[in-house]
């Protein structure tokens, strides 16, 4: 599993500034649940200054502390001077964040963008790109950004950063293009940008499967569950919970916090698990 700071599990247990602020100046709303993540960002603004920030998202506990950190961190500032706030900047609150978890902190920033857009009345230039992942409705300005200012060299690295291509993974090559345009002063580095060959289907059953006998059911088995693989379609792992995490009231809390990030971790950050009816 990941590893989390001291701050960010603090941010995680204990959130500030959680709600909605009544009649706010500008609301960021980005994300969406179908995706897995959402964040509405609200802000109170008088005489150009943030006097109030609230927060309501769904998502990890880097999502939750990362939305914690963010209201914080704009509180007291000028418009102007939260519209610098990087996602590094928030990274760095919380002291670090898992790389597969530094899309949480983007979204915080894409939230304070879209909620200082609102108050302005002006449309984001980020959405007026070309959608490159319709799973998660990244576009091409947002990946080309977060190549720039981040330094990413690989396609997993865009993943871990915006979440395109954590779909299907159709959009793969045409982030690959992305990357070779966008660091092509730079060729060199782009010895780096071939991710490694996608699994056959008996390959991902044979990881997933390990996976779940090594790691995933004797922790199960601790309380008197288990876990039985049912089918692998794509990216799509169908499971069936047995003994006592067929009766537990956290079952999907169980397959989603635990068991599709352990197989994202091990196997393939594509994955998506569900449970077998």
């Amino acid at each position: 599993m990941w590893e989390y700071t001291d701050k960010v599990q603090q941010h995680f247990l204990h959130p500030e500034n959680v709600g909605e602020i009544e009649n706010p100046s500008g609301i960021g709303d980005v994300g969406s649940l179908a995706c897995g993540d959402a964040l509405k960002l609200t802000l109170q603004i008088e005489d150009e200054r943030i006097v109030d920030a609230k927060f309501k998202t769904f998502g990890c506990a880097s999502a939750i502390a990362s939305s914690s950190a963010l209201t914080i961190m704009i509180k007291g500032m000028t418009v102007d001077e939260a519209e610098k706030v990087t996602n590094e900047d928030i990274a760095d609150f919380l002291g670090g964040l898992p790389k597969e978890k530094m899309h949480c902190s983007v979204m915080g920033r894409e939230a304070l963008e879209a909620a200082i857009a609102d108050y302005r009345g002006v449309i984001l230039p980020m959405a007026e790109g070309e959608v490159v992942c319709e799973c998660f409705g990244v576009t091409d300005l947002e990946v080309i950004r977060a190549i720039k200012e981040s330094e990413l060299r690989s396609v997993e690295e865009i993943t871990n950063f915006t979440k395109a291509g954590g779909g299907c993974g159709k959009c793969e090559d045409r982030l690959r293009e992305i990357l070779q345009a966008t660091v092509s002063e730079t060729p060199v580095t782009l010895v780096q940008v071939e991710g490694p060959k996608r699994m056959t289907t008996l390959q991902k059953i044979k990881k997933i499967e390990a996976v779940l006998e090594r790691e995933i059911k004797p922790a199960l088995r601790k309380d008197g569950g288990d876990i039985e693989l049912v089918d692998v379609d794509g990216d799509f792992v169908m499971v069936s919970l047995r003994g006592a995490c067929t009766s537990c009231a956290k079952s999907q809390t169980t397959l989603k916090e635990y068991v599709e990030k352990k197989l994202r971790e091990l196997v393939l950050e594509s994955l998506i698990v569900e449970e077998a009816k």
